[in-house]
């Protein structure tokens, strides 16, 4: 046997182990077409990480997805945005763990880490997370057909800060994005949401860190009200669930008992639910057993308003 031969044979090796990691890893997509990311100040930003799973600035938004196996794959799918107070991006805890977690459901998972609002590259901070949200439900839309799920189920989770962007995405018609094309015509708003502990309110019950960050610390009276979540709700919000812990020292609850409210006289579907424990750290793993039924609560309700 020659040596070209063996050479040959040892490089398809090689190759095809590759492209079999390939195939298996994570995708990450860019959100934004080369060019066309608005409210930028084109400031070249280097990806910072406080620690890991933490990151505090990013350069552009990206979307990394996780998809079940084709056999198991069902047309929903959920985009998950991290919280992390506006200032960083738990894309670790709070966005990859519960990626997972829908795979095993065979739910499609995109999970967005987002420009955040104190990046200096930022031109107009409280609108930045937003554009990025609205870029990425319509890049899903747009590419539904290649990941193998329904364009017109396409639903968002956000955690703390995170369940405020969703509750964004959810109830702010108006296209922040600026794409044209193709892309101009696709909604931005989610077929249904999932807001786990979300910062709700700007005001009195506000976690004052989130509104800081997102709004500066001298917002408006007026711009604490529009950036208000409960005071945005209308009949044409999605379907939205709700889950939150009672003892939750950073977020109260009433954030989501002032969105449920309004959701009832807007005539919503949708749920809340609310534990007597879990603090500010309902997750995937979580410390009380009657906490962790929010998942198996989550995925029936889920059942309920997919399309077949």
């Amino acid at each position: 046997m020659s040596n070209t031969f063996l050479a040959m044979k040892k490089f398809i090796l090689i190759f095809s182990i590759f492209i079999g990691i390939q195939l298996f890893a994570q995708q990450k997509i860019t959100v934004w077409p080369k060019g066309e990311m608005p409210n930028s100040k084109g400031l070249k930003l280097n990806i910072l990480e406080e620690k890991e799973g933490r990151i505090t600035q990013i350069q552009e938004a990206e979307l990394f997805a996780f998809l079940p196996a084709k056999e198991e794959r069902k047309p929903m799918a959920v985009i998950i945005i991290p919280g992390g107070g506006y200032h960083h991006l738990t894309y670790d805890l709070g966005g990859y763990s519960y990626a997972k977690w829908l795979n095993t459901l065979g739910i499609s998972a995109f999970v967005l880490n987002y420009r955040l609002p104190t990046s200096l590259d930022l031109k107009q901070r409280e609108i930045g997370p937003l554009q990025d949200i609205q870029a990425a439900i319509k890049l899903i839309r747009k590419n539904a057909s290649q990941y193998g799920i329904s364009p017109d189920q396409i639903g968002v989770l956000g955690t703390s800060a995170g369940g405020h962007l969703a509750a964004m995405a959810s109830n702010i018609s108006k296209d922040y994005t600026e794409l044209k094309g193709d892309l101009s015509a696709i909604s931005t708003i989610p077929n249904f949401a999932i807001l786990v502990s979300p910062v709700i309110d700007l005001g009195e019950f506000a976690h004052k860190g989130s509104r800081d960050n997102l709004l500066g610390e001298n917002a408006s009276a007026e711009k604490i009200k529009e950036y208000s979540m409960q005071n945005r709700v209308t009949e044409k919000t999605p379907p939205t669930i709700l889950f939150h812990a009672q003892n939750d020292p950073a977020v109260p609850v009433i954030n989501s008992m002032m969105y449920y409210e309004a959701m009832i006289k807007n005539k919503v579907k949708g749920a809340l639910f609310i534990f007597p424990e879990g603090e500010h750290n309902i997750g995937i793993s979580n410390k009380s057993e009657l906490t962790d039924h929010w998942k198996e609560v989550c995925s029936d309700w889920l059942k309920t308003i997919s399309k077949k």
